[in-house]
């Protein structure tokens, strides 16, 4: 998987694994079923979930080098998107993924990483709660007609993790 490491000044620096390529997600064209469990409130200690389901639609572009996904939900009784671009770069082997979504309304700086086989892991920075945390994005395709998603983020520079989202897609 895709390792990191933190420079002095705090930012994230990524490496590419070997296996890395365009190809590492296209096991997710197609339209999704997502069973979603999600902590309430993420670092704050709790150990409350909530759970919803959601559909997703995704498709290749830009010749294989991208990718993007729309995430159909509702989330407190009013309708939510989110949007998933994904950017390959050929020369470092690393994917970068950006998020919107229907509350926002604007990409945000993006989670980096790459494949290692049928595990990825991406990697990004945001504050959370009012903690600066490292953010990170784990893909499981070892059985690509079931995936699992999940996050974590980590208010140690990735000494422990705190799991708060998991996705797990089946085929509409």
């Amino acid at each position: 998987m895709s390792a990191f490491s933190l420079s002095s000044d705090g930012k994230l620096a990524i490496t590419a694994s070997e296996t890395s390529s365009k190809n590492d997600f296209d096991y997710l064209v197609g339209n999704w079923n997502i069973r979603n469990r999600t902590l309430k409130e993420p670092l704050a200690g709790s150990g409350e979930w909530e759970e919803f389901d959601a559909t997703q639609e995704f498709r290749q572009i830009l010749v294989g080098l991208g990718n993007f996904d729309i995430f159909h939900t509702e989330l407190g009784g009013k309708p939510f998107e989110g949007l998933t671009v994904r950017l390959f770069d050929p020369k470092t082997r690393l994917w970068t993924i950006y998020w919107a979504d229907s509350n926002a309304g604007k990409l945000d700086d993006g989670k980096v990483g790459s494949f290692n086989g049928d595990e990825g892991e991406f990697f990004g920075r945001e504050v959370v709660a009012g903690k600066d945390v490292i953010v990170k994005f784990h893909w499981d395709k070892r059985n690509p007609k079931t995936p699992i998603y999940s996050r974590a983020f980590s208010v140690d520079a990735g000494s422990t993790w705190e799991w708060n989202w998991y996705s797990k897609f089946s085929r509409r």
